[in-house]
């Protein structure tokens, strides 16, 4: 191995073990109450030695967000890329995503809050994770469609009206201010887009552009 690969190589390493050691250090304290210098005394390092392989706080803790949130992305991934009916695929897909994040929340309420601040602020992150759980989705509707048990024109805003109406199962922030409401139920609420892909008589559902959205308001506006 060149010299050059195998510093590339101790760089990743060292990244591995930062991220891992401020993931250990959330859990224990808490996202706000983590510090660059707690991390670097684990490591037995300075802050500074830190912020050559992280440019801040923040990019340290999106690190170890996009570790929590591949999990659900591999496990989904894995689920979508099954054989069989699209209908059992896209049923066990969307409980498996709720199931993770709501455990992480139960589990390890820390960790889940550092998560649910990402997704709060807008943290680039979870806007990566947001496109890549469309995708997996997208992918079971568009088997369905050619398995004939879905009828969608356009998976892929299909795909996003399905994470839309799925948010108070998958979003951490709703799943714990929703703790405690009874309904809709987990089952119900996938019932619900189950049967917004079924098969109907006649063409195809069309999910609507958001073009198509607004124009047709405008014409309604125009109209009243």
């Amino acid at each position: 191995m060149a010299g050059h690969e195998m510093r590339a190589e101790a760089n990743r390493n060292t990244q591995a073990r930062i991220v891992a050691d401020a993931e250990r250090l959330v859990r224990e304290m808490g996202y706000q109450k983590t510090m660059v210098a707690d991390i670097a005394g684990i490591l037995r390092t300075s802050p500074a030695n830190v912020y050559r392989f992280f440019r801040s706080k923040r990019a340290i803790y999106e690190a170890v967000a996009a570790r929590q949130m591949e999990e659900v992305e591999t496990t989904a991934a894995a689920i979508a890329s099954e054989d069989g009916e699209a209908v059992g695929r896209l049923r066990r897909l969307l409980a498996a995503i709720h199931l993770m994040n709501a455990r992480r929340y139960t589990g390890d309420e820390k960790l889940h809050r550092m998560v649910a601040t990402a997704m709060k602020n807008d943290w680039k992150v979870y806007d990566v994770h947001v496109e890549r759980i469309i995708c997996i989705i997208a992918k079971v509707v568009d088997d369905g469609t050619k398995q004939g048990v879905f009828e969608v024109s356009d998976v892929v805003p299909a795909a996003k009206f399905a994470m839309t109406a799925m948010s108070r199962f998958f979003d951490p922030l709703m799943i714990a201010q929703s703790a405690n409401k009874p309904e809709p139920t987990l089952d119900q609420m996938i019932d619900f887009v189950m049967g917004a892909f079924k098969p109907r008589a006649g063409t195809p559902a069309k999910i609507p552009r958001a073009g198509e959205i607004s124009g047709s308001r405008a014409a309604g506006r125009g109209g009243g």
